[in-house]
């Protein structure tokens, strides 16, 4: 039903202005993506054929009609941590571009080769694991191609970055976040605020003040190094699309927006938090089965049994054991392991954050 004029006049100034507002903004591009003040857009960014195969990275820009802050969010590091990946898909279409103050760039599918491949941790083509090759190399291996791409084109232009991760289709793992602390105060404080929005109460206290912005090695410690906020999230295990690990990753980016007042949302800290730090990923000593003995989340004394690896008979090869009193973040719970993969991390409980 049409209102009266007195109505109209005054919705349609309102419009007319919101657009001339939106116009004056400029579009936000990601490689040939480009995106127009309240709209969204998606595309690929192409990694070309070098040493060998090319592939290509999903991505999507929602760009605000207000200006803000350029978040980026980046899943799939790793092709089977899958609850990521479907929280982005549907962030895609619940954040409403008009209302949206400042710019996303979700990166749906960071390693396509091994999300196809349903490998864990490394690709299928260069066998290398993507979160070790970062600022990458234009002249490199497939992983390093696509890792030089998202530093240029995700992680240099955000003003805040989520490596969004889960349990590997190995892993038994207990949500929690690493935060990366450099020393440098303000920075320091921006990140820590982070973590307490994301929402998760285990925290990892991911001590890195000397990282190479040339060898940088993870997504998380490639932004830290550029002066980037940035912290890399845990949110599910065993390579599960269980609706509960993908919620819990979508509220966090819901809670991130309201921290950085990009949404219309009360911002929540998160409180009773649980500090870890000195954390230890204890490695296979040989390849074999691995027994687990302890789940994820599970509170060890130093010593305590985490699970035994036994030889493809079946007879023990060694007692894998906590090697100090903490807390167990993931424990591989599936049999195969190759000699010098994880298998377990405990961090130590710390005071305070």
């Amino acid at each position: 039903m049409r209102g009266p004029l007195s109505t109209v006049v005054p919705l349609l100034s309102a419009l007319l202005v919101s657009a001339a507002e939106a116009q004056e903004r400029s579009p936000f591009q990601v490689g040939e993506i480009q995106t127009a003040p309240g709209q969204r857009s998606s595309g690929f960014l192409e990694i070309p054929e070098g040493v060998d195969e090319g592939t290509r990275v999903p991505v999507t820009v929602v760009h605000g009609r207000e200006p803000g802050p350029v978040l980026g969010l980046i899943a799939g590091t790793h092709g089977y941590e899958y609850p990521p990946i479907l929280a982005l898909q549907n962030l895609r279409d619940a954040v409403d571009p008009r209302s949206l103050s400042g710019t996303l760039i979700l990166v749906h599918v960071a390693n396509m080769p091994s999300f196809l491949g349903r490998t864990i941790y490394r690709s299928p083509i260069d066998g290398k694991n993507l979160n070790r090759v970062f600022p990458g190399n234009p002249e490199g291996t497939v992983s390093e191609r696509i890792a030089d791409v998202l530093t240029r084109e995700v992680i240099e232009p955000a003003d805040v970055v989520l490596d969004m991760h889960a349990g590997d289709g190995n892993e038994d793992l207990r949500p929690f976040i690493y935060m990366p602390v450099t020393g440098e105060g303000a920075l320091d404080r921006e990140v820590r605020e982070l973590a307490r929005a994301f929402g998760i109460d285990h925290i990892v206290v991911d001590e890195a003040p000397d990282v190479n912005p040339e060898q940088s090695q993870f997504v998380d410690h490639t932004a830290i190094s550029r002066g980037v906020p940035a912290l890399t999230t845990e949110t599910g295990k065993l390579g599960s699309t269980d609706r509960a690990w993908v919620a819990m990753a979508e509220e966090g980016v819901w809670r991130v927006m309201a921290h950085l007042d990009m949404v219309d949302r009360e911002p929540e800290r998160t409180e009773g938090v649980v500090w870890l730090d000195d954390y230890e990923v204890i490695a296979s000593p040989a390849t074999g089965l691995f027994r687990p003995a302890v789940e994820a989340g599970y509170a060890v004394a130093e010593g305590t049994l985490l699970g035994t690896l036994v030889d493809l008979f079946g007879d023990p090869v060694a007692e894998i054991r906590a090697p100090f009193a903490g807390v167990v973040n993931y424990v591989v719970s599936t049999p195969p392991v190759s000699e010098g993969e994880p298998l377990a991390m405990v961090s130590r409980v710390r005071d305070g954050g």
